[in-house]
């Protein structure tokens, strides 16, 4: 798959689903902080399947 995510929104997305799960296994705010694994695995792959059926594309190279 061609990556469709640039460096500031992997650092954003991973930093928010490290943080969503954090809270989620502390219990302050419950299951749906699990979320935050999906963040977290689109961050690391650099591909989101939200953003190839929207058509968007973060990457400033375009190259992916």
């Amino acid at each position: 798959m061609k990556t469709n995510i640039g460096t500031i929104d992997r650092v954003l997305r991973i930093l928010a689903g490290l943080v969503l799960i954090g809270l989620a296994f502390t219990g302050t705010i419950g299951v749906w902080g699990y979320v935050g694994v999906l963040l977290l695995l689109t961050g690391l792959v650099r591909v989101c399947p939200a953003y190839s059926i929207l058509g968007i594309n973060t990457c400033s190279t375009g190259k992916g």
